[in-house]
């Protein structure tokens, strides 16, 4: 395994409109659950698919695990979107059926017995499941691949509290644990109980990197406190506006 799972240098991203992502410089080791915060429309989607392989950069140069994005790097990248993209026509099976094809880390076995803890069934079809159960369903997935890197774009965004509480122990008890997490949200109160590092992004660039303890340690205060002074926000419930 790549020592450094993400690697950006000087990384630009810009839409034509100005840019999205600038002169962004970072690493990120193995075997952490990291934090990808900021508001809304700060580039945190952009990043997630640009380490995905979905988006090229307009300049610099981003590595996962020791790659330029592409068929290396996809093979050992798991990606949960914002967005459900299976059609509503496929049953839970056919979605197994479909990773256990596609890649050789998916752990059938972890995912049947996943599916089977939320009480899907395997004839179950996506078009007959709650909002709820879909993303379930698209969490299980993605967590039933021993990855090197999990990309999870805000995986609890508009959903409950008991839902927000399932995905995030989900996440925590099934991720290979030589892997590494990178997940974007803005709900960081939610999240932060299992948090090694955090990235705040804001105005194109990275502007705190930190481990959570130092921040505890230093700051005298949560990253969910430090966040919303740094951001000046107020609480912020659901929603996920961040198309880019």
């Amino acid at each position: 395994m790549n020592e450094n799972v993400i690697q950006c240098i000087n990384l630009s991203k810009d839409y034509g409109s100005g840019p999205v992502l600038e002169q962004l410089n970072l690493t990120i080791g193995s075997g952490r659950i990291i934090g990808l915060l900021g508001p809304n429309g700060t580039g945190k989607t952009t990043l997630i698919k640009i380490l995905a392989g979905l988006l090229q950069p307009t300049s610099g140069q981003v590595l996962v695990d020791g790659h330029v994005p592409g068929p290396e790097s996809k093979a050992v990248v798991s990606y949960l979107p914002d967005k459900m993209y299976f059609a509503d026509w496929m049953k839970a099976k056919d979605l197994l059926d479909l990773f256990e094809d596609f890649y050789a880390d998916f752990d059938r076995a972890k995912a049947e017995q996943m599916c089977a803890s939320l009480g899907i069934v395997p004839t179950q079809r996506m078009k007959t499941m709650s909002k709820g159960t879909k993303e379930k369903m698209q969490l299980v997935l993605v967590m039933s691949r021993k990855a090197k890197l999990y990309l999870l774009d805000e995986p609890i965004a508009g959903v409950d509290p008991a839902a927000r509480d399932f995905i995030m122990n989900t996440i925590l008890t099934n991720y290979s644990q030589d892997g590494t997490v990178l997940i974007s949200t803005h709900l960081i109160g939610d999240i932060e109980r299992v948090l090694d590092e955090v990235l705040f992004l804001k105005d194109t660039k990275v502007v705190l990197h930190d481990t959570v303890d130092n921040i505890r340690e230093q700051q005298g205060k949560s990253v969910d406190a430090l966040f919303r002074e740094m951001f000046r926000m107020n609480p912020i419930e659901g929603g996920n506006q961040d198309a880019q």
